[in-house]
């Protein structure tokens, strides 16, 4: 194991950050070309999984989860709206003035091209990698999701 992945004091953590951070953020420009490739904005890719995951979601709860203003939500839903990817369901029963968000067949079939452009991506740079490094990424993917969930 490199001296890098043992860090544990803060500069030697700094050193760790240093290391990834512009390795990341080259990898996720890279998936956002991807999506952008697809005819999505990579926020547009991130709204229609959210809608997916979270079938019902209120535009509230989706400007809360990804850390905006619901006015700024909002024009967002109604542009995927505009683009036939999203509906809004029928009230809800309790609260009248709450209407849940759904992705339509349309923004499953985009959603569906957005994911698999990316995973096409990383999959061919992945090919390129041995063995080893691919078994490093492997370990990986479960503490940079923890980073990414950190917010």
């Amino acid at each position: 194991m490199n001296t890098l992945a043992q860090a544990s004091g803060p500069k030697d953590i700094h050193v760790l950050a240093e290391v990834l951070r512009p390795a990341l953020l080259r990898a996720s420009r890279a998936l956002r070309r991807e999506a952008q490739r697809a005819g999505a904005s990579a926020l547009d890719a991130q709204l229609l999984g959210q809608v997916k995951k979270m079938p019902g979601v209120g535009v509230s709860e989706l400007a809360e989860r990804e850390q905006m203003t619901r006015a700024s939500m909002s024009g967002h839903v109604k542009r995927l709206e505009a683009a036939g990817w999203i509906a809004r369901a029928d009230p809800d029963g309790e609260d009248r003035r709450r209407v849940g968000l759904m992705l339509t067949a349309a923004g499953a079939k985009a959603l569906d091209a957005i994911r698999r452009r990316r995973n096409d991506w990383l999959a061919a740079r992945l090919a390129n990698l041995t063995a080893a490094e691919r078994e490093a990424l492997a370990a990986a993917a479960a503490p940079l999701a923890r980073l990414a969930e950190d917010r």
